[in-house]
């Protein structure tokens, strides 16, 4: 990853112990964040976690990145930080937010969770920023890992000691759990046990999310917030979909997240295919509005349909499932009461209900099902764009 970047970086258990190490470093508490409200609820609690107040930006609808020109002037007057998403490997304008972040002497944060093979302005997503955080549970899938980036190679040290510190002793009963999860899963994806299974998770009470956002549970965030900064107090919603992401990575762990990250330009090469050929079809067509799109090595590749639901129903025949949804945005999800909403939420909506992320991998099978169906593109409202045209 330092070859790729030409930066530091520092091994880390998640992508989400990574960004609250980086934000309780750069950020004082109390500060105020810029983000993304089509992003993962897990993000908007690690914000919290770290004692900061997210802000909510307007967002391009076409890739759902933030709207460098539709933000005011008296918010950017407020910020301590701003950090990117970079959906699904779509990047956001990181050379505008570096330009403003340097102007206002705030620090810019990069997301590359999706982005780990994507370029903006001549550079990877990630060498933007005053630190960056990568997953290697996307395009690695390795189901665990991430990176810490950042540009000064003097905070080495400081980092590490921040990452000793919050981490916490490794178990051996996971360790197991990560070694055998590959095996159990196909055994049930060659048994077509998959519903049983889903279904049995719900009777036990083990599935944290019945919708697309886990539940917000006001109140005992509230309890939470008042305690900030500190991790273990949002721990029941950061830890959601990843109870591991802040024990240290044992032996086992640490060899198989190394060998899947050796076939990683092999996976990013499959996926450039995919997205050419994804970006190629009806349901792509909003990107036109914004001219030519160059692919890239997308994670998920957002096609527009008009309805949804219907268009997920029909991938799910085929045993393809639609995750990486964000919808509602997080303004409307978490309300004022926990942050401050955009100030141009039509863009973010537009995004939240019409995208359809799907995975360039299997880019041959999502064609033929939205095909089968019928499937119709969603139409871009009229005045609806980003505002640089």
């Amino acid at each position: 990853m330092r070859g790729r970047l030409g930066r530091e970086c520092v091994y880390v258990p998640s992508c989400r112990f990574g960004l609250f190490v980086a934000l309780r470093h750069w950020c004082p508490p109390g500060g105020r964040v810029l983000m993304s409200p089509v992003n993962d609820d897990v993000i908007f609690f690690v914000v919290l976690a770290a004692g900061l107040r997210p802000v909510q930006a307007p967002l391009n609808p076409l890739d759902a990145s933030i709207d460098v020109d539709a933000v005011p002037d008296d918010m950017w007057g407020s910020l301590s930080a701003v950090l990117t998403t970079n959906l699904y490997g779509n990047p956001d304008d990181a050379p505008r937010l570096r330009q403003k972040c340097d102007e206002l002497g705030i620090p810019l944060f990069e997301d590359g969770a999706h982005a780990i093979g994507t370029q903006v302005g001549g550079r990877p997503v990630g060498a933007w920023g005053d630190a960056s955080v990568f997953s290697l549970s996307k395009h690695v899938g390795a189901k665990a890992g991430g990176f810490l980036s950042f540009a000064d190679p003097g905070l080495r040290e400081a980092l590490e000691k921040t990452c000793e510190d919050l981490l916490l002793p490794g178990r051996p009963t996971a360790e197991l759990a990560y070694t055998v999860r590959p095996y159990a899963e196909a055994a049930v994806r060659g048994l077509g046990l998959r519903r049983a299974a889903w279904a049995t998770m719900r009777l036990l009470g083990l599935m944290e999310r019945e919708e697309i956002r886990m539940p917000l549970r006001p109140e005992e965030l509230a309890r939470a917030v008042g305690a900030a900064p500190d991790l273990t107090a949002h721990d029941p919603w950061v830890r959601v979909d990843m109870h591991d992401y802040r024990l240290r990575s044992g032996p086992l762990r640490l060899g198989r997240i190394e060998r899947k990250l050796d076939r990683l330009d092999g996976v990013l090469t499959a996926c450039l295919a995919g997205t050419e050929r994804l970006l190629s079809t009806p349901w792509a067509r909003p990107h036109s509005r914004v001219g030519p799109v160059r692919a890239q090595p997308l994670f998920r590749v957002p096609l527009f349909v008009a309805d949804r639901d219907a268009a997920r129903a029909a991938l799910a025949r085929r045993g393809i499932v639609v995750g990486y949804l964000y919808d509602p945005p997080l303004d409307d999800y978490a309300g004022d009461g926990f942050t401050d909403p955009s100030p141009d939420p039509a863009g973010a909506r537009w995004f939240a209900r019409h995208a359809l992320p799907v995975d360039p991998l299997r880019a041959r099978q999502v064609v033929e099902a939205l095909d089968e169906s019928k499937a119709r593109p969603a139409e871009v409202p009229g005045g609806l764009g980003p505002t640089r045209g």
